[in-house]
């Protein structure tokens, strides 16, 4: 199943960084907003991920989740929203399936194997990718 705009979003269950399971098809009825990312605690990354944190309340009109999604383990996930005071989960996809099925896999970036491309989906409230 490909992530393209108008398809249905591929679901998943990752665990997010106190350890708990979330399911994207359990988020039906309001927009998510999925954030894929290399690495926590990476320069980039952390400026990416503190946006989103700040502009939480414009998202928040919009009653969108959001969801930081990297394939490091909740461990750093849970330390990396810490030090960052991110208010929003961030979801590991430890056995990078998540980013397999949203096409966002990245074979090799700087030596760094198998992790998430940046890319941002907006789903609707039905499931549907709107944007890429």
């Amino acid at each position: 199943m490909a992530a393209d705009v108008g398809s249905r979003a591929p679901d998943f269950t990752l665990t997010n960084q106190d350890r708990q399971p979330v399911t994207l098809s359990e988020q039906r009825g309001k927009p998510v907003v999925l954030a894929f990312f290399p690495a926590a605690f990476s320069s980039v990354c952390q400026k990416e991920m503190c946006t989103f944190r700040d502009s939480m309340a414009r998202l928040g009109t919009a009653n969108a989740q959001v969801y930081g999604i990297s394939v490091d383990t909740f461990f750093t996930l849970k330390a990396f929203q810490d030090q960052q005071k991110l208010n929003f989960p961030l979801l590991s996809d430890f056995n990078k399936q998540a980013i397999r099925d949203y096409g966002v896999f990245n074979e090799d970036m700087i030596g760094l194997k198998g992790i998430a491309k940046r890319a941002v989906f907006v789903i609707d409230r039905d499931g549907i990718i709107r944007l890429r």
